[in-house]
């Protein structure tokens, strides 16, 4: 009677772990960073789909490598937090083969000053100014772009948004660069050293940093750095999925 009790319970404990671990079929986990992804995703598109019987389970996440690995293992449906060229490079460097499956917005990367300098005009920079930027390889050619746009520096003729800090072929301002990692850019503007920094959108404004009335030079809508909605290639045209696209 012992052992017949002891497998019953056994066989009960299965199945019940077994309910545990399975997902709604209802269910779409998305990985996204927390402003202003998550926020679009709480505010805009959960209500939606839950009016057509979908569960959205949002992960938030604070860096951007970790969305793209959970996506690529299958611990997220889908992420929303990157534009094409970061997706392209992960793919690379990884052999992950993630793809983008629908346009959602553009942010803006913007040049933002150090408070303590007192600059409110990129014309007001110093010769030998320092300037924080990222140090991921697939974003610095952006922000050399936005540089060169606004003056500050010249690249190698025909770069465009590729090039890199050793393609800057004329820097009036005898500008220093600081790379860091892309959190860490709002940070950097308490550094008495630096004194401008080129900071994305989503960490901007966690730092309450406003790109439109705070930066000295932002992005314009011509960029190529659309952010993209990002899923496998064996549940691009999952129903769910779709229903997602469509907000």
């Amino acid at each position: 009677m012992k052992k017949i009790l002891l497998i019953i319970m056994s066989v009960a404990t299965i199945l019940v772990l077994s309910a545990c671990g399975k997902k709604d079929e209802n269910t779409l986990k998305v990985g996204a960073s927390t402003v202003p992804h998550a926020e679009i995703l709480k505010e805009v598109v959960k209500p939606e789909l839950e009016k057509e019987g979908i569960k959205l389970e949002i992960v938030e996440f604070q860096d951007y490598v970790l969305p793209n690995t959970q996506l690529y293992e299958k611990e997220l449906d889908a992420n929303y937090f990157q534009h094409i060229p970061w997706l392209e490079n992960t793919n690379k460097e990884k052999g992950y083969d993630l793809v983008p499956v629908a346009g959602v917005h553009i942010e803006p990367i913007g040049a933002y000053a150090n408070k303590s300098k007192g600059y409110t005009s990129i014309d007001q920079l110093p010769d030998g100014a320092t300037v924080a930027v990222t140090n991921s390889a697939s974003e610095i050619g952006r922000i050399m772009a936005l540089l060169e746009a606004n003056g500050l520096i010249q690249l190698k003729e025909g770069v465009g948004i590729n090039g890199t800090i050793d393609d800057i072929v004329s820097n009036p301002k005898n500008l220093k660069f600081l790379q860091i990692d892309p959190p860490m850019l709002p940070r950097s503007l308490e550094d008495p050293k630096v004194d401008i920094a080129v900071i994305n959108t989503n960490f901007a404004l966690q730092a309450n940093l406003n790109p439109v009335t705070d930066s000295l030079i932002l992005e314009n809508a011509d960029s190529p750095y659309v952010n993209v909605l990002a899923a496998r290639p064996d549940n691009k045209n999952d129903e769910k999925i779709k229903n997602l696209q469509k907000y």
